[in-house]
């Protein structure tokens, strides 16, 4: 199916929506990071990093967590790439759709948390890595599929790469900064916020990321649509 050229909403609307999301990705990497065993859910740089580090056993770090992680979030992506191929003519309802789907499963991972049912421990935290690497997947498979450049809402080498190299200062040839430089204070925020509530509660962290995800999504329901480009006359 063919990729939107333009967002299903005011453009205003669909970048705000956006940014929320990169929000919600320094949520759930801080729980991650910091509560299920050094991994990372969204940015896989990092968990290929620790996979070969592991070869040396001199730092005993363990495999079992990048390798879920990867999965999932591989996983992730394939049903991001699905949706698209079936749904993305209409783009409104996929990306409410996808994001709605992404919401449902942190909240319903944020209620088995916050029940007991899951622990971050043993094996059950990589059951927690797997369920949000898989929603980070869809995320980023579903935004990658849809937003330019400077909106990944998780990847921020290339966006700081960008936000430099392309500026006034460097080639000069880069758009408006205002959006690349939100993802990374967003990403910064989220991370900062993820780190602070988790000395409190870890289900309210993985719960809030839900609830700004499914404010993305209300977005592409209920923003107004993007007004009619003007005709020459």
């Amino acid at each position: 199916m063919p990729v939107p050229e333009e967002f299903p909403v005011a453009r205003r609307w669909a970048v705000g929506a956006l940014l929320s999301m990169t929000f919600a990705s320094g949520l759930v990497d801080a729980v991650s990071y910091l509560r299920l065993g050094s991994v990372f859910v969204v940015n896989m740089t990092g968990n290929v990093v620790f996979l070969g580090l592991s070869v040396s056993k001199a730092y005993h770090l363990s495999v079992v967590g990048p390798v879920v992680a990867l999965t999932a979030f591989v996983l992730g992506t394939f049903a991001g790439g699905r949706l698209n191929r079936y749904f993305g003519e209409r783009p409104g309802p996929w990306l409410a759709g996808a994001f709605a789907g992404q919401a449902a499963v942190l909240a319903l991972t944020a209620v088995l948390v916050g029940t007991g049912v899951l622990r971050a421990e043993g094996w059950a935290t990589q059951l927690i890595v797997a369920l949000l690497g898989g929603c980070c997947g869809l995320q980023n498979a579903t935004v990658g599929l849809l937003a330019p450049r400077d909106l990944t809402t998780s990847v921020l080498t290339r966006t700081l790469t960008a936000l430099t190299s392309q500026s006034a200062l460097g080639a000069g040839t880069g758009a408006p900064p205002h959006r690349r430089a939100g993802s990374v204070l967003a990403v910064l925020a989220g991370a900062a916020v993820g780190g602070l509530l988790l000395q409190v509660t870890l289900a309210g962290v993985i719960g809030l990321a839900a609830v700004v995800v499914a404010g993305a999504a209300a977005v592409f329901v209920l923003a107004p649509r993007p007004r009619p480009a003007a005709t020459p006359d």
